[in-house]
């Protein structure tokens, strides 16, 4: 018979809201000059126009310099890589999905019961991916950064804090990892583009395992 478990360790995490964080690189910077922000807003549509036309495949520094009728060397220094220019893509997106989580009204945004903030945020991250699946995935850090990111810190942190408060006994920095790895972009595109499987089956299995982790069904 096995022993007692060891005691958990001291949360990384302080139980409350984590701060609104962009995805943008750090070449970002925080306020643009009116020129430089147009130059970057007129590369960000010449890149979401290639997307468009040919996938994210179709999106490298050579070709949105071309689209948009710049040098190449005008790309790199306002994103960086072709992986730079993906996550600006991304940027919009991911910081409306924050403040709705962060400050937006429940169940997504605080109000609700843990339980519920967490069922509609993996529902919130899900159709998200579903929507914009070959631009995530083109985007996916590296395996040393992939869970260092600004993004994937704020997500991770918001699931502590709401199992914290759901189940205050588990080890909910594992547990977090372990729930947004149902989330990612990679199992979304092989549920749904090779197992064809529906986004209301997803979102059904999201809740259910929402249940199983924190003993408390979903409202009636």
């Amino acid at each position: 018979m096995s022993g007692p478990l060891p005691p958990l360790a001291k949360p990384e995490f302080p139980l409350a809201e984590p701060e609104l964080l962009q995805l943008g690189t750090a070449q970002d910077e925080p306020c643009l000059r009116a020129d430089a922000a147009r130059n970057r807003a007129r590369l960000l549509d010449a890149a979401a126009r290639l997307i468009a036309e040919h996938g994210a495949a179709g999106v490298t520094m050579e070709a949105v310099a071309a689209e948009a009728s710049v040098g190449k060397g005008t790309v790199f220094r306002r994103f960086g890589d072709r992986t730079g220019l993906l996550t600006a893509l991304l940027d919009h997106s991911e910081k409306k999905l924050q403040a709705a989580f962060l400050c937006g009204p429940p169940p997504l945004g605080p109000g609700a019961p843990p339980a519920e903030r967490l069922r509609a945020f993996g529902c919130a991250l899900l159709r998200r991916a579903v929507d914009e699946l070959d631009l995530q995935l083109a985007a996916e850090p590296s395996a040393e950064r992939r869970y260092s990111v600004p993004a994937r810190q704020v997500q991770h942190g918001h699931v502590v804090m709401l199992l914290r408060l759901a189940v205050p006994d588990a080890d909910t920095e594992l547990l977090a990892h372990t729930l947004l790895a149902q989330l990612s972009p990679a199992l979304i595109h092989h549920l749904t583009r090779q197992c064809g499987m529906s986004l209301e089956r997803i979102e059904a299995n999201w809740s259910d395992l929402v249940t199983r982790v924190t003993c408390q069904e979903p409202p009636r």
